[in-house]
């Protein structure tokens, strides 16, 4: 959050983060995917030009290989159609698609909503307050 409002952003997207929170909905092998997940778990899935970040699984692999061949774009929704419930609702994490940004790998643990954004907030003052001390101190 401090990189992106330092870069003059107005916000951050967040999703990976929130699919862990202790209210949300998905299902709980959803999280645990998400929590397992290591440094380059996460690929690019779908239509070159419509692609999705997700967590690399069975139906990953299989995206891989219409990646290789002449594939139309009927072909690629075909694959990817209803993947994202199968994953999300009925917690198949293997054929389903679960989609997670590069973040995943640092998500460690489920907490309310309300903590997540405590946490948030407090490390960017943090760092914000520490790059402004930093600059501040240069320029006197």
């Amino acid at each position: 959050l401090a990189a992106a409002l330092a870069l003059g952003a107005s916000g951050v997207q967040m999703g990976t983060r929130f699919i862990c929170a202790a209210e949300c909905t998905v299902h709980h092998n959803y999280q645990k995917a998400i929590l397992r997940a290591k440094d380059r778990d996460t690929v690019l899935t779908g239509f070159p030009g419509h692609e999705v970040r997700v967590l690399r699984n069975k139906l990953t692999r299989q995206f891989e290989e219409l990646r290789n061949t002449q594939t139309s774009l009927e072909e690629y929704e075909k694959l990817g159609e209803g993947r994202l419930r199968q994953a999300a609702i009925e917690g198949d994490i293997e054929y389903g698609s679960v989609m997670a940004g590069q973040i995943a790998a640092m998500v460690h643990q489920i907490q309310p909503a309300a903590s997540i954004i405590e946490d948030v907030v407090q490390g960017a003052g943090e760092v914000l307050r520490t790059l402004s001390m930093n600059y501040l101190s240069k320029e006197l």
